[in-house]
């Protein structure tokens, strides 16, 4: 991800053929009547719109593009989107179609472009803008952090048309600048090399942003993890030379006697697997397993930027796995904070030691309800794939009212249970719970684990190790760290209405 600023952001409205940019980037719907922004366009080119898509050249479907340049128009360059199948534009494509046309137009060298698009009359106007700017923002940060980025042309500028410029869009279009910042600072973090982002250089860089933002920021060395008796999360860390930290992030933006919301991340910096060590295909990319940790930190500044009236915390364990003659063994037992006893099964089921500690923390800090965040296992992956996000936790009623924040939020969360038979899973002879319940449903029986270290608090596990990171290229963003979640975070703290 390039450490250049972003762009600066503006509304504009009026005719298109007056708006002045090096770039004009109007949507067009598949299989739909030339209207709004196209038809528009294609009157001030003389019919140039209809005519590309009679010939076939061009069908709207959702990413494709075609150029025109040069057009009569005082914007002399011209990308028409196509935005696919209006029946399916949401504010998830509207994201991803604005970091699309962004990426494009850094491409051609364009440091002011103007964004033209056609969202549903359905979608709330306001929530629009906010879509628009977050995808303009993050859809320039990329993960090439160490290559030469003196060719690849930057982007200044970036005008969201729309008819009304008032103060509601202007803060509208704020809000989605100032989330977008956080969440390509969340997305920083999981894309640097584990080599750098150690548990150290996490804490620095998360304590450094929290003072900026006027968020109280503590770090818990070793000496004080092993004070508070957080074992669990110790047990990770002991075969590593990089010493563990725990972060508490405090923004109380409510009222005192309001609850208190708290955010709770995995941070694995780099996972070997430990002991029960992972095969070395595909081991490079264990330095995102940190991006529940990421994702926390991120909402909580996130909350902060925009000035929420919420108290929220975020407390997030850091850790890195590593086999050594120091390392946890197959067969230990640990006791967590709580006071549970944990029989070690498998070291690479490690997330969830360094959570057990970490959600008993944001308990005893306060916290009324709970949501953790963690790429906790592979099974999730293996039911989900990369399309969604998996959700369980208790009561059924907080479980809600998450995946309700995620839909309004454009992002994708799947409920799925914690039965009785999960906990007979991971039931051990010697301790109080087994680390791991097999091979079968692993994403659940991990769920029923973190359950025993919540107590009676509402909690929610969001396991995201199928959506924190995407392997392949798209037309909205490179391969590498995607800040799953993060919006969910913000929007179920502080609904942008």
């Amino acid at each position: 991800m390039t450490s250049s600023s972003p762009p600066t952001l503006n509304l504009v409205s009026g005719p298109l053929a007056d708006v002045e940019a090096d770039l004009l980037v109007v949507t067009c719907a598949q299989d739909e009547t030339l209207s709004g922004k196209a038809a528009e366009l294609d009157s001030a080119t003389d019919g140039l719109v209809k005519g590309l898509v009679a010939s076939g050249s061009f069908k709207g479907r959702a990413y494709q593009t075609e150029w025109i340049f040069p057009a009569p128009l005082k914007s002399r360059r011209v990308l028409l989107l196509g935005s696919g199948k209006a029946a399916d534009l949401d504010l998830r494509t509207l994201r991803r179609l604005a970091a699309a046309a962004v990426r494009h137009g850094r491409g051609k060298k364009a440091g002011r472009i103007c964004l033209a698009f056609d969202p549903p009359l359905s979608l709330n106007a306001h929530a629009v803008i906010q879509a628009l700017a977050d995808g303009a923002v993050t859809g320039l940060a990329d993960s090439d952090l160490y290559k030469d980025q003196a060719n690849k042309g930057g982007v200044s500028e970036v005008s969201i048309w729309t008819a009304d410029t008032g103060e509601a869009e202007e803060a509208a279009l704020q809000r989605g600048l100032k989330i977008a910042e956080q969440i390509n600072f969340g997305r920083w973090l999981g894309d640097e090399p584990s080599n750098v982002m150690s548990p150290e250089r996490v804490a620095d860089e998360v304590s450094r942003r929290a003072e900026v933002l006027g968020v109280k920021c503590t770090v818990l060395d070793e000496d004080e993890i092993r004070a508070g008796d957080m074992r669990s999360l110790l047990s990770v860390s002991q075969g590593s030379a990089r010493p563990p930290r725990v972060v508490v992030l405090e923004y109380r933006g409510g009222a005192n006697e309001a609850e208190t919301l708290a955010f709770v991340g995995k941070g694995v910096t780099f996972d070997t697997g430990g002991i029960s060590i992972k095969p070395a295909a595909d081991m490079h990319y264990m330095k995102y397993d940190m991006c529940g940790a990421a994702a926390a930190v991120s909402a909580v500044f996130a909350l902060a930027s925009i000035g929420a009236k919420v108290n929220v915390l975020g407390v997030v364990g850091l850790v890195e796995n590593m086999p050594s003659g120091t390392a946890m063994r197959p067969g230990d037992v640990v006791r967590a904070a709580n006071g549970k006893s944990i029989e070690i099964i498998n070291t690479d089921a490690e997330g969830r030691l360094v959570l057990a500690d970490v959600l008993d923390l944001a308990r005893k800090r306060g916290a009324n309800k709970l949501v953790d965040i963690a790429t906790l296992t592979g099974a999730i992956k293996v039911a989900l794939g990369t399309a969604a996000t998996g959700a369980m936790g208790s009561p059924q009623t907080w479980v809600d009212t998450v995946v309700a924040a995620a839909d309004r939020a454009g992002e994708r969360l799947w409920p799925l249970p914690i039965f009785p038979e999960y906990l007979d899973q991971i039931k051990s002879n010697i301790a109080d719970v087994m680390n791991t319940g097999g091979r079968y449903g692993g994403a659940l029986t991990a769920g029923a684990f973190l359950q025993q270290f919540v107590g009676d608090t509402p909690w929610v596990h969001l396991d995201v190790a199928g959506t924190a990171w995407t392997e392949k290229d798209s037309a909205w963003q490179m391969k590498g760290a995607t800040g799953s979640m993060i919006r969910t975070l913000i929007e179920l703290a502080d609904p942008a209405g």
